[in-house]
Parts: C-alpha cells; structure tokens; sequence
C-alpha cells in the first residue's frame, strides 16, 4: 500500500502549518505526565457515563469510548473547502429523497437503475407524496470523510438516519479545554459547544407551520439498553426538551401527545433515535414496542414534524452511495466538490467480476452493513476470510460493494506510553432546517492498533478532539 499522509509531518517533509503549535508543545512534554492526563480523562469519561453498548458481547455490556489526548488539527483553508463541499452534499440529498418520493426526474433521466430505488429495503413507499415542513427530509447528518494526501479529501458515508456521535465530540472538547488549557491558548480554535443550541434552532425551523405557540419539541429513545442511550441523554438534557419512550406518547384524535404530570401535552417536533421499521407498529414492524401507533398518519397529515423523516436511509444505503456524484451533479448543475471513493457496486457483473478477482486488495462491505460489522479488509484477512467472502459474494452480489483499500491518514496519538501514527476518519455533522449549520469540527475517530483502518469503536477504535483553527 502507498504510504500513508501523516496530517502533523506530510509525506515527510517538516512539521505542517497547522500543527506547528502542538508539535512545539509536544517537544516540552513528559510521556509520563500525557499518560497521567489520559487516565485522567478516562476517569472523567467515566464520571460523566460516556460509554456505548456492545451487542452480542461477551465481555461487558458497557464500554468506554477510548480517547486520545493528541488532537487533530485542519486549518481554516482546508475547513473553508470541506464546508462547500458537506454543503453541496446534503442540499443534493435532501432534493434527491424529495424527488424519489415525488415525481422521479432522476429515475426518468436514467440516472439511477430505478429498481435500485424502488426495491431497495430502505426506500419506503408509504412516504410517496408526503410534503415534510421545508421540503427536508434528513435534518441531521453526519458525513464521514476520509483523507489521502495534502489537499485529498474523500466522503466514505452518507449517515442520513439517525447519526449518532455528536455527544462524544462535545465531551472531548470539555475534556481537553479542562486537562490542556495551555495548549488552547497556543492556538485559535473555534468553538463546538453551540452545536445543542443550533439543533434546537433546527428542529424548531422545521415545525409544523400551522402552529400559533412555540413548538414542543421531544427526542424519542429506544430506552437505556440502546448503545446510544447517553448521547439521548445528553442531548435532551442540553437543549432542555423531554426525553422520551413509546410509552410517554399517545396519538389521540390525529394529534401526537406527551404524558406529563400535568395532562397530556401535544408534541410537534419528534427528534427520533428509533429506526424506521419501530417507528409504527400499525404501519411498518407490528411487533414493535419502541414506536407509538397511528404516529405516521400524524405526520402523513402534516401535525408533527418527524425529525429525522422515515425514509432517508434510501440516501445512505451503499448501493445508492455509488451513485451520489451523479446525483449532485443532477440536482446542482456542478461536480462534486468532495469525491467518493471509487466503488464497484457487486451486482453488476462486470463490478463482481473485477471484485472476486481482486478480494485480496480490496475492502468489501454489506450495502446494509455498519459499524464495522460485515466487511472484509482485503489485505488483513486471512485465506480463511477470504474464501467466505468470495462464497458470499457469488451467493448474493446484491448485497455488497467493493472499494480500494484506501490509504488513511495518520495523526500521532498516544498508544501504549508512546507516541505514534495511527489512522483516522473524521465525521462532521451538519444540520439542515431554516439554514444549513455545520459544526467546525466534528468526531475523529481513530484506529489505535497499529495499521488497523478499522476506526469503529465497536471495532476497538477511540476518538480525538477535532479542532478547526480560526484565520
């Protein structure tokens, strides 16, 4: 593999702008005293109850996110291009979900393969013709970017569900302005922490428009087996709105209602963490208990706004995911600021044939598939591995796509009482209502074994404060 872009040193070439502080700082620095500071903020996570469920463990239940105390540092200049691009993005999202539940044009134009659409899992026909406030259907997003070089960025994912991640870059950014305020003030960092206030500026942008009072807003929890129950928690907590379960709502005579101490209290923005098929039992999995019956003909009859809309994982699903600089270009009239990864979607034959051929080099995921789960790294498989991958793969080519084994860059990050490169990703997360809001950072994430590209936490990676430097 080509080696991998250092973001502190380049292709080797001296220390980079942006990092030149740190690397001052760093060069003053005891191993020991970092290491100190990281068990620090690892009993802080720990106080504050940061950690995220591993389903199907055998180990506990409940593990700490790891967090490493080396930031990760991208100018002004490069922040400036990332936000173009994010924004060109998520505009070309939202008016894609719009057309393929409306009229079609990009089906029409021949586009996309419309059975691709129309027979994906995640395209719901029961949203066909349904008006959400604004014409926006993913509010909330999260784009998960990976970098190559100098001035090489390329999007990996679409996360337009349920994104979840936003409570960890908040409480990294506490964490490292409370252990390292002397590394702060060698460097211009702009603020995250008004990311509660402009989700709440989001959802109330996107309420009901026929409302004569403030809107009531709720965020909707699976409960607190879910691996994502704290970010509920804190992001509830922080915007001061009610956190809720399927049993503290009701429908009642076409209107969503709250069950308070005082009565019943209509709700008109549902900041939904429950996937699609809970959402409503008399409308998509009967045997839910996590979703409220007859919620989806209240928002159908336009007197909730559901935040983020039923449906939008047809824009986040893998085999669309191939498609989307097309699709910018359809919907904006301009290529895509941020490249894709190319990608070899399996059910082509010809795609199937090049990726079978080559399964050794390349990454192979689920078009369904998250979380690290149901991939295959190529080039850190075993035969073994492989083979089963080849056998699923001539079973059900539908089902995956294939992508180069990228080379990731790396930052230096604290591992085992020293310092060292590790790779890394980093997903932004944009909110989209009155206006388009992108918070100047977002979640690192980090593979801490050495070599791994897997960044996922459920896969044995941390996360790293982000810091976008000011002009």
């Amino acid at each position: 593999m080509v080696a991998a872009f250092d973001e502190m040193n380049g292709f080797g070439g001296g220390v980079r702008a942006p990092y030149r502080a740190l690397s001052e700082w760093l060069g003053i620095q005891h191993i020991g005293e970092l290491s100190q500071k990281a068990t620090e903020a690892e009993a802080l996570f720990r106080r504050t109850g940061i950690t995220f469920a591993v389903y199907g463990s055998e180990e506990a239940a409940e593990r700490l996110i790891p967090f490493d105390v080396l930031p990760r540092i991208i100018s002004a200049e490069e922040w400036r291009r990332l936000e173009l691009g994010i924004e060109q993005r998520v505009r070309a999202l939202n008016a894609f979900m719009y057309d393929i539940y409306h009229h079609q044009e990009i089906l029409k134009a021949g586009k996309i393969p419309e059975e691709l659409v129309v027979q994906n899992g995640a395209f719901l026909p029961e949203m066909i013709g349904v008006d959400p406030p604004r014409g926006i259907y993913s509010h909330i997003i999260g784009i998960d970017l990976v970098r190559t070089g100098e001035d090489q960025f390329l999007v990996l994912e679409d996360n337009t569900r349920t994104p979840s991640g936003v409570s960890y870059m908040l409480e990294n950014r506490e964490t490292m302005m409370h252990l390292f305020p002397d590394l702060f003030s060698r460097n211009r960092v702009r603020p995250v922490e008004n990311y509660p206030d402009a989700l709440l500026k989001t959802l109330e942008s996107v309420a009901p428009s026929n409302l004569d009072k403030e809107p009531t807003i709720a965020l909707l929890t699976p409960g607190i087996y879910n691996s994502a129950y704290f970010e509920h928690s804190f992001l509830a907590d922080q915007m001061g709105i009610e956190l809720v379960e399927s049993m503290d709502l009701v429908v009642i005579d076409g209107v969503l209602n709250m069950k308070t101490t005082q009565g019943l209290k209509r709700v008109d923005v549902l900041y939904r963490r429950v996937d699609d098929d809970f959402l409503d039992p008399l409308v998509f999995d009967p045997t839910s208990l996590l979703g409220i019956p007859g919620i989806f003909d209240v928002y159908r009859s336009g007197r909730v706004t559901i935040v983020n809309a039923p449906g939008t994982g047809i824009a986040d699903d893998k085999a669309i995911y191939a498609y989307i600089p097309a699709i910018i270009e359809f919907y904006t009239g301009r290529a895509a600021i941020i490249p894709n990864v190319e990608t070899y979607n399996c059910r082509e034959p010809d795609a199937l044939k090049y990726t079978l051929d080559r399964l050794p080099e390349l990454v192979v995921k689920e078009v369904h598939g998250s979380g690290g789960y149901g991939m295959l790294v190529g080039p850190t498989a075993t035969k073994e591995q492989i083979e089963i991958f080849r056998q699923k793969l001539k079973t059900n080519p539908s089902n995956y796509i294939a992508q180069p084994t990228l080379s990731l860059s790396t930052c230096p990050t604290l591992v085992n009482g020293g310092v060292g490169p590790r790779h890394l990703d980093l997903r932004p997360f944009v909110l989209i209502g009155d206006q388009v809001r992108l918070m100047p950072g977002g979640l690192t994430r980090v593979a801490l074994k050495k070599g791994s590209l897997v960044v996922n936490s459920s896969q044995g990676g941390g996360t790293k404060d982000t810091w976008v430097l000011q002009d």
